[in-house]
């Protein structure tokens, strides 16, 4: 026994040990013959011995149910005293050692399902418990109708009141005990949740409740060969217990971090077929016995009352399901809708990706129009997303707006990607009209797509940190999820705080770059641009703050900040040069931002023809207060520039509509020109659109002098960039701009 015992902490080799002792002392026993049924008896102590060792040594470990486990233990210790009192009993003939031995045997069948019904209980309270216990019970009413005309009732009729009598009837009713127990279990969901080592204990649990039926069903009819094969599945059952045991004993860290999962589906409708079964075997036994003619028809009807009520109870419970896992204002799917998907998918093998879409802006429509707006706003969002994503895939509301978009079928980032700008170039394409103010539908999706050893939460959280780094780019845009991205939430928190007291502490300045002709170098203009001296971290890029200040909200005040101090430097410039100033979206959308610009242009005494308000592309799809605001600013002479043109989501449509003066190149596209087609392609079609539209181009980050010469092969006669100078103070513009245009004083 220690052997065993000690057969190393490996699991799969303990019950291999186990098995081959077991098949071992079969083979023994049949070539002994008259040996056989002591060995069979010995057999099955030794492996109830070891399962009551395995299972006290389970529950004391963390993470396992340590009464559930113990009680199995004590059910195991009196199957030892059982088998051993009728080894006696068989010697002795003694009727108290049969009475010792059928009260044993009755503990252990209270013992070991009440260890298995307090594990499949556990976490359950009020409605749920009572639930569970009634579907046990159904269960328990069908097998105890098969029980009792096969072994039962037979029982009864042929013999008196006894003490063996009692051990008769009592047994199948510990076999019903011990079913019961394995219905909870898998009405529970226990099964799925803690496999292997829960599947292996319902199957020995099982296999042992039909052998002891078989058993009881061999002793009836007096047939050797039936108790062989009884004998056999009682081996092979408390082998099955053994294995659970040691399965679990070994496993515990991964047991303790699996999540809770619901019943498999099947078992929902187990209490039904349990009804139908019962109802059945009333008609069969009617019919054999033959009492069809005062019975029949009482049979029929109920078996009819009872289909239907079953067939209700299906549709209730399909019903319920449905309210369960669909979001009731847009009809798709909810998150735990999303959660079942995604576990069928896992389970098929289908390797899902995950869209996470969060609405940009909706906050501002909820406090514009109102929530019965924000519903419609949804639901025409949950319209778009229903007709840009087709086949078996799962498209659910889990927020307020936060949409997740479950595919089965990508396999690369590249689909992955197109999936998103098919989504954005939808939602951009098909606005929604509220109020008779057109309100367009900007969006932020992080994508993640499956990778081995990641499972459904993984996922989730890959996807929302692809998202949330999105949302840090800009307004409509995505990001596909790559290895090494991390969540800086918590970081940009931390930012987000010091940012609201760094124009108090005067950490934030501005510093301006040149806009010059690319022909003689003669200075045009500046773009004003935002830095920020942090006092304790040193120099923060504005690629990392001004994301986190357009989220929050303190671009508003640090933009117009900027605005009066760009202003303040037109004398610097000289007269007919102009300032260029960067207007965020958020900016964009304020309703007094046409009341800040012009106030700060009258508080300053610059013309608005010298002021340029430059905006990223993500404008381009707002078609409502936004666009009009920047009409009127036109109006009053203000020129518009839109920056970074051709690298955001492009809209020709919105940009012919667009109040615009000039189209900056991005420095990416800058960086291409080599002298060759391909490098100046996408170059050559901005400038061409611009002239097609009547507009200037302004390119940025030129940095050699071969890049301005094409530049200016192509038609872009204006630029910025290292080449001409870096971002200077105040007092470096002037002196930049004196040594350029001698002419200024």
């Amino acid at each position: 026994m220690n052997q065993i015992l000690r057969a190393g902490r490996s699991g799969p080799a303990v019950i291999a040990v186990l098995a081959l002792l077991s098949v071992a002392g079969q083979v023994v026993g049949v070539l002994a013959g008259a040996a056989w049924s002591l060995i069979s008896v010995l057999t099955i102590i030794g492996l109830d011995l070891v399962g009551a060792v395995y299972n006290w040594r389970a529950s004391n470990r963390p993470g396992l149910n340590r009464r559930s486990w113990r009680l199995l233990a004590a059910g195991r210790i009196s199957s030892i005293v059982t088998f051993a009192l009728f080894v006696a009993a068989e010697a002795t003939g003694s009727t108290v050692l049969s009475g010792a031995m059928l009260l044993s045997r009755a503990a252990m069948y209270g013992l070991v399902t009440l260890g298995a019904l307090v594990g499949a209980m556990r976490g359950l309270r009020g409605r749920e418990r009572s639930a569970l216990i009634a579907e046990a019970a159904t269960v328990l009413a069908a097998g105890f109708m098969i029980v009792w005309y096969v072994s039962l009732e037979p029982a009864l009729a042929d013999s008196e009141p006894s003490l063996l009598w009692f051990g008769t009837i009592g047994w199948p009713i510990g076999d019903l005990l011990l079913l019961a127990a394995v219905g909870a279990i898998v009405l529970r969901g226990a099964a799925s949740r803690f496999s292997p080592p829960i599947v292996v204990f319902t199957l020995g649990m099982g296999v042992y409740a039909i052998a002891d039926l078989y058993m009881t069903r061999a002793a009836a009819t007096g047939a050797h060969t039936a108790n062989v094969v009884a004998t056999w599945m009682l081996i092979f059952a408390s082998l099955l217990l053994d294995a659970a045991a040691i399965l679990a004993l070994g496993s515990t860290g991964r047991m303790a971090a699996q999540r809770r999962t619901k019943a498999p589906t099947w078992s929902t409708h187990l209490p039904m077929a349990a009804m139908i079964c019962g109802c059945l075997l009333m008609l069969v036994v009617t019919t054999i016995e033959g009492q069809f003619l005062p019975w029949g028809g009482l049979v029929l009807g109920l078996i009819v009352m009872t289909c239907a009520a079953a067939a209700r109870q299906m549709l209730s419970l399909r019903t319920s399901r449905e309210l369960l896992i669909t979001d009731a204002l847009t009809g798709l799917a909810n998150r735990a809708g999303l959660d079942d998907a995604l576990d069928r998918a896992f389970k098929r093998g289908e390797n899902p990706a995950v869209l996470l879409l969060d609405l940009d802006g909706f906050k501002l429509v909820n406090d514009a129009y109102g929530h019965a707006a924000g519903d419609m706003f949804l639901v025409h969002v949950a319209h778009r997303l229903r007709g840009g994503v087709r086949g078996k895939n799962t498209i659910a509301r889990i927020g307020g707006d936060e949409f997740a978009i479950m595919l089965t079928e990508i396999t690369d980032d590249e689909q992955a990607a197109a999936v998103c700008k098919r989504l954005l170039a939808d939602m951009a394409a098909n606005p929604i009209e509220l109020d008779d103010d057109l309100i367009p539908v900007r969006a932020s999706i992080g994508a993640a797509r499956f990778e081995a050893g990641v499972d459904d939460k993984a996922l989730l959280r890959r996807a929302d940190v692809a998202m949330y780094q999105s949302k840090r780019a800009g307004s409509h845009g995505f990001t596909v999820y790559q290895p090494g991205m991390v969540d800086r939430r918590s970081a940009d928190a931390a930012l987000a705080g010091d940012l609201d007291q760094a124009l108090d502490r005067d950490e934030l300045a501005v510093v301006f770059q040149p806009i010059v002709d690319t022909a003689s170098g003669r200075t045009l203009g500046a773009e004003a641009l935002l830095r920020w001296e942090h006092g304790a971290r040193g120099p923060i890029r504005p690629d990392a703050f001004i994301p986190v200040a357009e989220r929050t909200g303190a671009i508003i005040p640090i933009g117009l900040w900027v605005l009066e101090q760009a202003l303040a430097q037109a004398g610097t410039l000289g007269g007919g040069r102009y300032l260029s100033v960067n207007l965020s979206p958020r900016q964009l959308r304020e309703p007094t931002i046409v009341r800040d610009v012009l106030a700060a242009l009258a508080r300053s005494g610059v013309p608005a023809g010298r002021l340029v308000l430059e905006i990223t592309e993500s404008a381009l799809v707002d078609d409502g207060n936004g666009i009009a605001a920047l009409h009127e600013l036109r109006a009053h002479g203000v020129r518009i520039a839109v920056d970074d043109f051709g690298t955001g989501f492009s809209s020709l449509q919105y940009l012919t509509r667009l109040p615009c003066d000039i189209l900056k190149i991005d420095r990416s596209f800058v960086a291409e020109l080599d002298g060759s087609t391909e490098g100046a392609a996408v170059t050559t079609a901005i400038v061409y659109l611009a002239n097609v539209l009547g507009l200037r181009t302004i390119a940025e980050g030129v940095e050699t002098r071969e890049q301005a010469a094409e530049l200016r092969s192509l038609g872009c006669e204006t630029g910025q960039g290292y080449l001409y100078a870096k971002p200077l103070s105040p007092a470096g513009l002037a002196e930049h701009v004196k040594e350029r245009n001698p002419a200024v004083q």
